[in-house]
């Protein structure tokens, strides 16, 4: 199990195409991705869960990736969010 915490750093926060854009890139890998703010956990495969996190610019967030490629999973990840989502 990898975990991180990693931090929103685009002004609009997570909506719906950097939810879906964290989606696309978990997707491709086997393993599960699990993320925390505050008491809430959700499925990182799912976009809606990812939008019900309502994380804001400069929310903090904890990363979970289990499986068999969940340190290539958690950089790719990572290297979203301090990318912005590509916006």
């Amino acid at each position: 199990m990898v975990t991180r915490e990693i931090k929103v750093c685009n002004r609009a926060g997570i909506h719906a195409r950097p939810a879906a854009n964290i989606v696309k890139v978990a997707n491709k890998f086997s393993s599960e991705l699990f993320l925390e703010k505050g008491t809430m956990k959700i499925n990182g495969k799912s976009i809606m869960g990812i939008i019900t996190l309502g994380a804001t610019y400069q929310s903090a967030l904890t990363m979970i990736c289990e499986g068999p490629e969940e340190e290539a999973m958690a950089d790719a990840i990572e290297t979203l969010f301090k990318n912005r989502f590509e916006e």
